[in-house]
């Protein structure tokens, strides 16, 4: 039955692009719960955007290959739909917000998805002031998106898919052209739709943000899954991180090297405050 669903799954996987030799994606499986937000991380070329569109079905439907497998989201076969109607169930947020801003005002922005999508008059306006309200840019509906900051403006695209009400968010690198207030802001909206129950998807190379804010977190190298889990598990595979050219929070690695300098077993923790409780009972039985 559909409520037994979860909200995505993914069986069997595999993609390859058209005129390439290897796939891009090989035998992927993995589910998401509904109100749990998965991370993404993994070296340049490891899969990460192709997976987040075979989500939502611009891999095979826009961005041709040749697709084996299967994906359900809410239970639905996405390849037997079509973008147009997947994206009233997954938000798609790209990587660099200016791509996605085409209007005058930042109202008319969050009007112009909901507006392709039929929405009628009367109903925007309530959705375009909940939608800025979520991403904290109430006040700025009759300002120009491009005098925005960067992370005004990823805030904004995020405000624009919010508007068309999708239960499921997936952000593609958001914060990779962001200052460090920029990515804060970002996460800050991300948190915030946690606690509202949605479910997310967010690729990123911000593994301390990832630790602190996801329930899941995906590894992907040369298209295959390497790990998957809650962060502290994967994140305490530190040896297999680092063949990947990868790494663990700070504060993980922290821990990590004090196992090797002292011999010791101190249990590995994403967790600031933990890890300094772990370290201070450590260093008294030296």
């Amino acid at each position: 039955m559909l409520n037994n669903r979860k909200a995505i799954e993914v069986y069997g996987l595999n993609f390859q692009y058209p005129d390439t030799k290897e796939s891009a994606l090989k035998d992927i499986n993995f589910s998401v719960d509904y109100g749990e937000i998965l991370g993404i991380i993994g070296p340049t070329g490891a899969g990460k955007s192709t997976l987040a569109m075979c989500i939502n079905g611009l891999v095979p439907q826009v961005i041709q290959g040749d697709l084996v497998g299967e994906v359900f989201v809410k239970g639905m076969d996405v390849n037997e739909g079509n973008v147009a109607k997947m994206s009233e169930h997954v938000g798609f947020v790209f990587q660099e917000p200016e791509n996605q801003l085409s209007q005058m005002t930042v109202e008319e922005e969050v009007a112009f998805g909901i507006g392709n999508l039929g929405v009628p008059r009367e109903q925007m306006e309530g959705r375009i002031k909940d939608a800025l309200k979520q991403v904290g840019l109430t006040g700025f509906e009759k300002r120009s998106p491009l005098a925005l900051s960067g992370g005004q403006q990823q805030r904004l695209a995020i405000a624009s898919v919010l508007a068309m009400n999708p239960t499921i968010l997936i952000m593609d690198e958001p914060t990779s052209m962001l200052d460090p207030k920029g990515k804060n802001e970002v996460y800050d909206v991300l948190k915030s739709l946690k606690e509202r129950g949605m479910t997310g998807i967010i690729i990123d190379h911000e593994v301390e943000r990832i630790a602190e804010y996801c329930d899941k977190v995906l590894v992907l190298s040369e298209g295959q899954i390497q790990m998957f889990g809650p962060p502290n598990e994967v994140f305490s595979k530190i040896e297999h991180l680092h063949q990947l050219t990868m790494h663990a929070p700070q504060v993980t690695e922290c821990l990590h090297q004090f196992n090797e300098q002292f011999n010791k077993d101190v249990k590995l923790s994403t967790n600031v405050e933990e890890s300094a409780r772990f370290l201070e009972n450590a260093y008294k039985s030296i």
